[in-house]
C-alpha cells in the first residue's frame, strides 16, 4: 500500500475556509488520478472531487462552486481548497490516488478531520 498522508484538517466556523493537502510518498510511484472522499460516522464514504493528469476536475454536486481541487504532479501532491464551509461538510476527509500501472484507485490515506461548527 502506498502511504498517502493528509494534513490541514481543523475546526472552522461556518462560512470559513480550509485547505487540505495530501502527499504520496515513494520515489518510484506512478500516480494517475488523485482525489478526495469524506466520511461521517454511520454513513457511507462519499466521493468529493477528483483531478486527473491532464487537469480535468470533477466534483460532487454539494461542493461545486465552493471547493477546488488542484495538484502538483512533480510532488505527487493534491490539494482541496474548501470555501464557504457548512456544518454538513463536517467529516473525515480521505485522500485517494490511482495506481497508473493498474488504473485502480487503490491508494488511500488515513484521513484528516474537518469540523465546521460555531
Amino acid at each position: 500500500q502506498v502511504p498517502l498522508v493528509e494534513s490541514g484538517g481543523a475546526l472552522v466556523q461556518p462560512g470559513g475556509s480550509l485547505r487540505l493537502s495530501c502527499t504520496a510518498s515513494g520515489s518510484d510511484l506512478r500516480i494517475g488520478g488523485m482525489g478526495w472522499y469524506r466520511q461521517t460516522p454511520g454513513k457511507q464514504r462519499e466521493w468529493v472531487a477528483s483531478i486527473f493528469n491532464g487537469g480535468l476536475t470533477t466534483y460532487t454536486g454539494s461542493v461545486k462552486g465552493r471547493f477546488t481541487i488542484s495538484r502538483d504532479n512533480a510532488k505527487n501532491m493534491v490539494y482541496l481548497q474548501m470555501n464557504s464551509l457548512k456544518p454538513d461538510d463536517t467529516a473525515v476527509y480521505i485522500c485517494n490516488a490511482q495506481n497508473a500501472a493498474t488504473m485502480r484507485w487503490d491508494y488511500w490515506g488515513q484521513g484528516t478531520q474537518v469540523t465546521v461548527s460555531s
